[in-house]
């Protein structure tokens, strides 16, 4: 009967001292895995976050950028970690939305703890101050009355770009001609150099040759426009929201993850991204922010992940 009454304490002691667990997390650093090298767009955000969200913590957090594989890497590393809170995700859309159709991987949406998103930008597609359109709408009928004359740089097979521009391309009846490039720098330059006709990537870079009047940037990819871009026409103006692919930011978690411990990192960076430092950050990055959490957030990846993944169908390149 003791041995009973003993077993019984400690059980009850055990249940009565997990929600304290819970209120105390975190007590100890937190390492962020970046799957994309140090310097990147995805880099440079999290870094930024994580100065803000240390505070609403109180905790460090350390980044470890694991990169390798379009972010799979990364990614496989956090589906093998402890769902304990500290280890986390701070990655981009494609590593869990387009690269699992691509490749082999060892996680998927469903497989992954969603916490929340961060941030979101639109790629744009941008052309010489010559082109024979001034408006998104102008551009699309120019392309549609020209099948098969203009050519886009793209990030590539498989790239997020690649897979917008064809999206709408297909919706909307165009025949561009695709060439890829390494990234959006390099797509960038020989768009410059006039190799290519039409500029496809992130906003980021080609900003200061709008501001030059070296380009003008006439959509973007989200479906709102972009305050960065007051030329270019969101895809609800062009009548299309439905055909909104855009470069995004979240953190997720391995699979498992304690809901109070979700909710305290959700919290915090709803609180972090207040911060008129780290807003001013993101403005200057053509970003916005963009906060969806939880269901909602996974609801999204599964949205994006079958939408990409009839798209690379219709290209021939779907892989899994």
């Amino acid at each position: 009967m003791k041995k009973l009454q003993l077993t019984s304490l400690v059980a009850l002691s055990a249940v009565t001292a997990m929600p304290v667990m819970a209120d105390d997390y975190p007590d100890r650093p937190i390492e962020i895995v970046v799957p994309a090298p140090a310097g990147g767009g995805t880099d440079n955000v999290a870094r930024m976050l994580n100065q803000y969200l240390q505070e609403e913590l109180g905790e460090s957090l350390a980044v470890l950028n694991v990169a390798g594989g379009g972010g799979a890497i990364g990614v496989n590393q956090i589906a093998r970690a402890r769902p304990d809170g500290y280890t986390l995700l701070s990655t981009w859309n494609s590593p869990i939305t387009t690269v699992p159709h691509m490749q082999r991987v060892q996680y998927s949406y469903e497989t992954l703890t969603p916490i929340t998103s961060t941030s979101q930008s639109a790629y744009t597609m941008c052309v010489a101050p010559d082109f024979p359109a001034e408006t998104g709408e102008e551009f699309l009928a120019e392309l549609q009355n020209n099948p098969g004359q203009y050519t886009y740089g793209n990030d590539g097979v498989g790239g997020t770009m690649r897979l917008a521009a064809e999206r709408i391309f297909d919706a909307t009846g165009i025949e561009a001609r695709p060439i890829p490039f390494g990234g959006a720098g390099e797509t960038l330059q020989n768009f410059l150099g006039g190799h290519v006709d039409i500029y496809g990537g992130s906003i980021t870079p080609v900003l200061p040759y709008v501001e030059d009047g070296k380009a003008k940037c006439l959509l973007v990819t989200s479906a709102d426009d972009n305050e960065a871009l007051p030329q270019a026409s969101g895809l609800a103006a062009l009548g299309h929201p439905e055909l909104e692919t855009v470069l995004w930011r979240m953190m997720l978690a391995p699979e498992g993850m304690d809901e109070q411990r979700v909710n305290v990192i959700a919290d915090a960076v709803a609180r972090a991204v207040e911060h008129p430092e780290f807003q001013t950050f993101l403005a200057a990055q053509g970003e916005t922010l963009n906060l969806v959490r939880g269901e909602a957030l996974r609801a999204r990846l599964q949205q994006e992940t079958e939408a990409i993944g009839e798209t690379l169908d219709k290209l021939g390149l779907k892989k899994n």
